[in-house]
């Protein structure tokens, strides 16, 4: 699990599901194929809600990530797109 971004408004967390597994198979001790998995988690913190991204919505939000690496955001672009993903969220945050 890796934070990514951590602001008044949101945070966002790249969660590796089966970073073990994928180590595993790296070293020759799976007998079938891992496919990788991930996904990031995109917490709201103004409405205390989060919403967790895998499969072809985690390939676009790292499509983002890598445009970013490319050409430096402004914060207020970062939140925009952070906002427009959690319009996704539907899961209160818990606290456990």
């Amino acid at each position: 699990m890796h934070m990514l971004y951590n602001s008044d408004s949101f945070a966002v967390v790249h969660i590796l599901a089966n970073a073990q597994e994928m180590a595993g198979a790296a070293e020759g001790g799976a007998q079938r194929p891992v496919m990788p998995r991930h996904g990031f988690e995109i917490v709201d913190k103004r409405s205390g809600k989060e919403v967790y991204l895998d499969g072809s919505w985690a390939e676009l939000f790292q499509q983002q990530i890598e445009a970013w690496q490319q050409n430096t955001p402004t914060q207020e672009e970062v939140e925009d797109t952070l906002e427009s993903y959690a319009s996704l969220a539907q899961t209160p945050v818990v606290v456990h």
